[in-house]
């Protein structure tokens, strides 16, 4: 085997250990020497691909990031409406949360609990993933006609201000109870019940969380309200 072979399985198996590590407990709970026990990795190796436990936390953190960002753009459909380009927007995202769950724990600690030393280093990937959703937003508000006097940018904007402000409303209250699982699983179990009302069914999503639904789900409900107040009707309709 080629030396750059090797060296790239090794660093694979680094990011895929520490993955598994920070994607089940909080940056602070977790330590190299730990991931060199658990998974017979010698610190050397370690250190040889990644200067300290900050590099090696950020570098994972990015690549959930950009796994999620890829999973969303490969299994894209074009939708007909801005109600079905919405459901297929979060029903994408749930599947890929659902599969990696090790990744999903990661953003959403990035989300809630961003370390306070890493802070500005992880505000540049949530900026990143905040481009990404601006990018969707657009191609949302192409489905429906905008109201006299509001541009696409407005719009943009509009639409960015409220997901900020709601995604504020959850971090104070996670920081508030300290209770990460049961936000997982409240925010998965309302994506169910927002597919469902968004597809008229009655059958749901089998989810094993519950809090990434309520999450959605109240997202989408603000979406439809901001929807109806810039637009005066889909294109098409």
């Amino acid at each position: 085997m080629k030396k750059e072979e090797k060296t790239k399985q090794t660093c694979e198996k680094i990011v895929h250990a520490a993955t598994i590590e920070f994607g089940s407990r909080s940056y602070d709970a977790v330590s190299l020497n730990a991931i060199c026990g658990k998974y017979q990795i010698a610190k050397g190796l370690i250190y040889h691909n990644f200067k300290n436990k900050d590099e090696l936390y950020l570098y994972c953190v990015k690549k959930s990031f950009e796994k999620l960002m890829s999973y969303m753009e490969e299994g894209k459909e074009e939708a007909k409406t801005a109600r079905e380009e919405i459901r297929i927007f979060l029903e994408r995202r749930e599947v890929f949360f659902a599969e990696n769950p090790y990744d999903r724990n990661i953003f959403f600690n990035v989300m809630l609990y961003p370390a306070e030393h890493l802070k500005e280093a992880l505000f540049g990937v949530m900026e990143r993933y905040d481009a990404y959703i601006r990018k969707q937003y657009r191609h949302l508000l192409s489905k429906i006609r905008l109201r006299e006097g509001i541009s696409m940018e407005m719009a943009v904007e509009y639409l960015s201000l409220f997901q900020n402000m709601y995604n504020g409303y959850y971090q104070n209250k996670a920081s508030r109870t300290g209770d990460f699982s049961r936000f997982i699983e409240e925010h998965n179990l309302k994506i169910s019940e927002l597919l469902d009302i968004i597809d008229r069914k009655s059958t749901r999503l089998n989810s094993s969380s519950r809090f990434i639904e309520e999450h959605n789900l109240k997202i989408s409900e603000l979406l439809d309200i901001i929807l109806y107040g810039i637009s005066t009707e889909e294109k098409g309709s």
